[in-house]
């Protein structure tokens, strides 16, 4: 089958182990399903992959690829759940996730095909495409239980959300506003603010600027360059959720802030299934949906990494099969 894989990990330049070729088909064990693949959206942790950040070394070459839409052999349109087995007993699903991906247990999605245990799919509905269908796991999923588990946020409370235009960022803004949350959001460019406020933000600002208000909840997934910031936005006993770090891990931590103000800083990772259903609800009513800047082919994945290493995109990069 044809994929998109990482041949080796390149720490220096990532992009030259990206390839595009054949690969063997999956192998299918009693109890799972052969999935064909329509489309998968890109992921920052597509480019660690390739980079060999997270992943031991001896799973190399690597299919690319963190989550999928597409059809089981009943022709059903289904995502693939982050966690494809759960131990027995397992109240909180997420929180296995962090060991199985770091030993490469779970299968890259970049592929023609994918095999998946018949409890690892989620139904999609019908009224969204493809590459909107896409998105739906590894951004709009998190993104709903940052703001409405982690945070706990109820309607007409505030919220910071660091960065305006990219997956995350976009779905926030989108699932705060439909959910009746006073949104904020920071970006560089006049751009990407403009797109915040379609979005629904509240207001939006260059980064580190004052905000009218501390804001009951900040979902940073920038890190040391806007945790500072984060801290000072947030109300006294507001909530910090911590949903990543691209630019880097927080030195100092201004711990004495976080203790003062008794700020709770919370970790966010995936989402449950129970939240799926949740947000998917929260979609049918409100029509939202996800922000999609391009859908390309995977002959054109090089391109499309290109753009998501430089920070080019607004909303997510989708890569569809034909």
């Amino acid at each position: 089958m044809k994929a998109v894989y990482a041949a080796r990990p390149d720490a220096e330049d990532p992009l030259a182990a990206l390839v595009v070729g054949e690969r063997p088909d999956p192998e299918v064990p009693d109890g799972w399903l052969r999935v064909r693949v329509r489309s998968v959206s890109l992921n920052h942790k597509d480019l660690w992959t390739l980079r060999g950040v997270g992943l031991n070394h001896d799973k190399y070459p690597r299919i690319l690829g963190c989550e999928a839409a597409g059809e089981d052999p009943d022709g059903r349109r289904v995502a693939l759940f982050p966690v494809l087995e759960s131990p027995p007993g397992t109240a909180d699903e997420t929180l296995i996730l962090p060991a199985a991906q770091l030993v490469g247990a779970r299968p890259g999605t970049l592929a023609e095909y994918i095999a998946v245990p018949a409890a690892g799919l989620l139904p999609v509905p019908d009224q969204l495409a493809w590459e909107e269908a896409a998105c739906l796991i590894c951004t709009w999923l998190p993104a709903y239980r940052m703001l409405f588990t982690k945070a706990r946020l109820q309607p007409g409370d505030s919220v910071l959300v660091q960065g305006a235009a990219g997956g995350l960022s976009t779905a926030l803004i989108a699932l705060g506003a439909a959910g009746g949350l006073r949104v904020y959001s920071t970006s560089r460019t006049a751009d990407k603010r403009e797109l915040a406020r379609r979005l629904g933000a509240h207001e939006v600002f260059e980064p580190k600027a004052q905000l009218p208000e501390q804001v009951d909840a900040v979902i940073d997934s920038v890190g040391r360059a806007t945790w500072t910031h984060s801290l000072h936005s947030v109300r006294p006993g507001g909530t910090v959720v911590v949903a990543g770090a691209t630019s880097g891990d927080v030195s100092p931590a201004r711990l004495h802030r976080v203790y003062f103000h008794q700020i709770n800083i919370v970790g966010s990772f995936s989402g449950t299934r129970d939240e799926y259903a949740r947000m998917l609800a929260l979609m049918r009513t409100t029509g939202i949906r996800p922000l999609v800047d391009d859908v390309m082919p995977p002959q054109d994945a090089r391109a499309a990494f290109k753009r998501l290493l430089d920070g080019d995109v607004r909303g997510n990069l989708v890569l569809s099969w034909p």
